[in-house]
């Protein structure tokens, strides 16, 4: 039998737990899209949707036509919101797999219209964006009204939801929000006056969940709270940390490998690429098959730590591409084959992607989603 000896587990369990805590959160009265791009967040796309969907998730939110596909590839039955839009050629994958695009461009009406002829498709639901102040994807909001003029002559193209997306809303007193708020209500008042009737109006991602419920309307995005963790809330006006709002929510996933080396080295041995750590004194050095091609960030070298047997183990030395050397000195029992870990929890032990975070000058977003494909996803429990 062939294994790999680096793995992540994604527990079942605390996934749906988390939807459910989301969903009740919420309450009946608003939709909740479960955000799977990004394979995920690194967990597995194909995995949780279908978890989730055994939960009662009946929206996905997905960056690409290709990760819808996927997803529909994967028996997904559920609406499916591709919120990056849409390139030319892939309309008709678009209609043809039930797919919900988001737009913003007259483009994009064009393309669908034609699509929807071609294929004898009488509506495509599509979610119209809006600019509030992100100022990535979306209508300007100069050119909300003749978009929407434009949409109410559709005879194919149906706007079923109106949304935007917040800038800064993990900061609990932030005046954008309140802006990009005021902004979305004008740009949403103007589309009613202009005949379209949306079913959803969205602009509520995670931590809009927890920090602010005016914005959850009838249907809230999460993304990062579905997978057990929360961006660090502050405060604008006195830049401490605010956990009020945090949801009871539970990480889903915990990397794992395996020791398959131990060597007892004397004080003045240098370790690994380029020699970057010299040990101080004789110690123990276990290596793990586990690298940078894996998605373990560079940067944690001789910064980060792993979970041996229920205690800390310092990373030493540089981290290469297939292997990490950790330094397990003093730690009792220590045999090759050994379970160690990278992400998750032994023994009362805990190191979590904003750990990983901190040492790489990044957030936890990108240390969950670098886990490589390589790296097989085990859907436990």
């Amino acid at each position: 039998m062939i294994s790999r000896r680096t793995w992540a587990e994604v527990s079942v369990s605390r996934l749906r737990h988390n939807f459910r805590t989301v969903q009740d959160h919420v309450g009946p009265q608003a939709t909740v899209c479960a955000v799977v791009k990004a394979d995920a967040y690194g967990h597995g796309a194909q995995g949780c949707a279908r978890a989730l969907e055994m939960e009662g998730a009946t929206w996905f939110g997905v960056t690409s036509t290709h990760e819808g596909m996927l997803l529909r590839d994967a028996g997904i039955n559920g609406r499916i919101l591709v919120m990056a839009g849409f390139f030319r050629g892939e309309e008709e994958y678009i209609v043809r797999n039930n797919l919900t695009p988001t737009i913003w461009d007259w483009n994009h009406i064009e393309l669908l219209e034609d699509a929807a002829e071609k294929l004898a498709k009488d509506k495509v639901a599509v979610h119209l964006k809006v600019d509030t102040g992100m100022t990535r994807l979306g209508a300007n909001m100069s050119d909300v009204p003749k978009l929407a003029d434009a949409l109410r002559k559709a005879r194919h193209v149906q706007v079923e939801g109106f949304y935007s997306h917040l800038a800064s809303a993990e900061v609990v007193d932030a005046a954008s929000v309140e802006q990009q708020l005021e902004r979305f209500h004008q740009a949403s008042a103007t589309i009613l006056e202009r005949g379209l009737s949306p079913q959803f109006f969205h602009i509520a991602n995670s931590a809009a969940l927890t920090t602010r419920p005016k914005t959850w309307m009838n249907f809230v995005r999460p993304g990062l709270a579905l997978y057990g963790y929360h961006l660090p809330f502050v405060s604008a006006a006195t830049g401490a940390p605010d956990t009020s709002h945090e949801l009871p929510v539970a990480p889903v996933l915990t990397w794992k490998t395996r020791i398959i080396s131990l060597r007892d080295v004397p004080a003045g041995t240098s370790i690994g690429y380029s020699g970057a750590y010299v040990t101080p004194a004789p110690a123990r050095v276990a290596v793990l098959p586990i690298g940078y091609a894996d998605g373990l960030n560079r940067r944690l070298s001789s910064r980060g730590r792993v979970i041996v047997r229920g205690g800390y183990a310092a990373m030493v030395g540089n981290i290469s591409m297939d292997l990490t050397a950790v330094d397990v000195t003093g730690m009792t029992g220590v045999e090759i084959g050994d379970e160690v870990i990278i992400l998750g929890s032994q023994g009362g032990r805990s190191i979590s992607p904003w750990e990983h975070a901190n040492h790489a000058s990044t957030v936890a977003y990108e240390i969950l989603c670098a886990i490589s494909k390589r790296v097989p996803r085990r859907f436990v429990d």
